[in-house]
């Protein structure tokens, strides 16, 4: 059954015959979904199955453009988890000189986390709380399972978190991962992270001890964590807590180091309040891990009525 949205862009792909094969399936293109920097998202069609999925291609520039993506395609592979997006099949084309990767990846869709939440603010409503504790709640199950592997993602944001229909959530763009433990040995190791962390992790999510590196210092996966409070801040507010921060051009890296404040206006529960300021703390000692936090979402699951608690 095809979705009539993309009617109109399937009959003009398979007129064309724009197709491409992976792994020996064959593949229509039917229209682009979005296009980055380095790399452009397509829906395709498989021939054989019928079903959409989203074609990833990675231009890589150098050998080092192409381990990123290799660490990326590698990323997916360690996990099979309900709340990290899986890796249907990848490949690596040769066009005259350059090279693409290629991700086929599941389709969602909703979309995203932050196109469900503009939806919202464009209609003038608000998440229901116990939709925001179901999504967070599954956010957490996916982190959880990237940190115990001894990861960290980097760069969580609601752009980068995909809602299905049953509003379970997926973390995707897994190329900004790495070893969740860092250590810093010197200035010049900490000007590295610090460079890599103003390319890699976006700034309105970005960890406040990823602005100024410290020389002697370890960096953990509780930069997640804090991100992980900018996402709930942006459920609860249908806005980053320094999206305006940013898009005033005033400093983001100073506006971090103060206490997140939630505005009076703010409707929910006490609990999710409470929550919120315990995982944004500026200090990263004092910030609790993914499975405290896992706790206290389920905590206030039980504690909030119909609330369906089996799925994440």
């Amino acid at each position: 059954q095809t979705d009539s949205r993309f009617k109109m862009g399937q009959a003009l792909c398979i007129c064309s015959r724009g197709s491409i094969t992976i792994d020996n399936k064959k593949y229509y293109f039917v229209q682009k979904l979005d296009e980055g920097g380095f790399s452009y998202v397509d829906l395709v069609e498989g021939v054989k199955d019928g079903r959409f999925y989203a074609l990833k291609r990675i231009l890589c520039h150098d050998r080092e453009g192409r381990q990123e993506a290799q660490t990326e395609v590698e990323m997916h592979q360690m996990f099979n988890h309900p709340n990290i997006l899986s890796l249907v099949a990848h490949a690596f084309v040769d066009h005259g000189g350059k090279t693409e990767a290629w991700l086929l990846l599941p389709y969602i869709r909703k979309g995203s986390l932050w196109s469900v939440l503009e939806k919202l603010r464009d209609k003038g409503s608000t998440m229901p709380e116990k939709q925001i504790l179901l999504i967070l709640r599954g956010i957490c199950s996916g982190l959880k399972a990237v940190h115990e592997k001894g990861y960290a993602h980097r760069d969580l944001k609601p752009t980068n978190v995909l809602l299905d229909e049953d509003d379970r959530p997926v973390l995707m763009d897994l190329g900004s991962m790495n070893r969740a433990r860092i250590e810093v040995r010197g200035s010049r190791e900490a000007m590295t992270i610090q460079d890599w962390a103003a390319q890699r992790c976006t700034i309105s999510y970005r960890a406040p001890e990823l602005f100024n590196v410290e020389s002697h210092c370890i960096i953990d996966e509780r930069t997640d964590i804090w991100s992980l409070g900018c996402v709930l801040y942006c459920m609860m507010m249908l806005e980053g807590p320094y999206d305006l921060v940013f898009q005033k051009g005033d400093s983001v890296a100073l506006a971090v180091q103060n206490p997140v404040v939630i505005p009076q206006s703010c409707s929910y529960s006490e609990g999710l309040k409470m929550l919120l300021s315990s995982i944004m703390v500026s200090n990263p000692q004092e910030r609790p891990n993914i499975s405290w936090v896992l706790d206290q979402v389920q905590d206030l699951q039980s504690r909030s009525p119909n609330t369906q608690t089996n799925m994440v």
